[in-house]
């Protein structure tokens, strides 16, 4: 199933405000070339270019439809179509930035080091994952899938938690001056069913791709009436979501970059 655009931005403001945050805590470096890896509609590589007005900024990702709407959007950028296991600079990067994106892989010890050994002298890796995974909002459509009469595809296709412990990426991106937090969103949403919205424009896109119409329609209806009892509504309409989100910011010294 492809990504849909108009889906995930239903929230823009809130997918945006951990990437604008982790963005502002990356120190001051003056960047030539900056790389935004899973970069979706581009909104977010566009405020790099804002914080660096003097850099390339460039953006990855492996979804045609969303590189397709950055380019409509941010013609002045430079846009990428490809995966971010294969990904390769051809020069080192000063600013490689992930937001949402790098938990959706396998191997993070690998993949994290891999990332490090492409930023500059003095540059920095900055990353947000999604930390919910023992949340409602993830429990739910795993317990759904587990106990059912679902395609394996389908269970397969549900992404678990992929992440490490928070050491584990500080001992990863070793040497240098690492950065580290945990923030929970306590995200308030509105419109009919905004949780079963929510997770549908991200983690459950590959199980819904993976399901039969009817099954589909299925699955859905067991998820919406979980969500509805974890995740109620106030009295003006209003649920709130809490959402936590795992943050680094790992940046190279110049001294220690050689020994990586």
């Amino acid at each position: 199933m492809p990504w849909d655009p108009d889906r995930y931005l239903r929230f823009t403001a809130e997918r945006m405000r951990p990437g604008l945050e982790l963005l502002n805590r990356i120190p001051d470096t003056p960047a030539r070339l900056v790389v935004d890896l899973g970069c979706g509609t581009g909104d977010l590589a566009a405020a790099l270019a804002d914080r660096w007005p003097e850099a390339a900024i460039v953006g990855v990702d492996s979804a045609d439809e969303m590189i397709e709407r950055a380019r409509h959007e941010y013609p002045a950028l430079t846009w990428i179509v490809d995966d971010i296991e294969r990904w390769e600079p051809e020069e080192p990067v000063d600013v490689v930035f992930s937001n949402a994106a790098l938990h959706w892989l396998d191997g993070h010890e690998i993949l994290f080091r891999r990332l490090r050994s492409f930023v500059a002298d003095g540059g920095a890796l900055a990353v947000q994952m999604p930390d919910n995974w023992r949340a409602p909002t993830h429990r739910i459509p795993a317990e759904v899938l587990d106990t059912g009469t679902w395609p394996e595809a389908a269970r397969s296709a549900l992404m678990r938690d992929r992440l490490a412990e928070p050491a584990d990426y500080a001992r990863w991106l070793q040497p240098g001056r690492i950065d580290l937090w945990r923030t929970t969103y306590y995200q308030q949403l509105t419109g009919p069913d905004p949780v079963w919205t929510w997770v549908t424009g991200s983690v459950l896109r590959p199980v819904l791709a993976a399901l039969e119409a009817d099954e589909r329609d299925r699955f859905a209806e067991a998820c919406r009436q979980r969500y509805a009892i974890a995740y109620p509504p106030d009295r003006d309409g209003v649920t709130t979501l809490p959402f936590s989100r795992l943050f680094v910011v790992a940046s190279v010294d110049r001294t220690t970059r050689r020994n990586v």
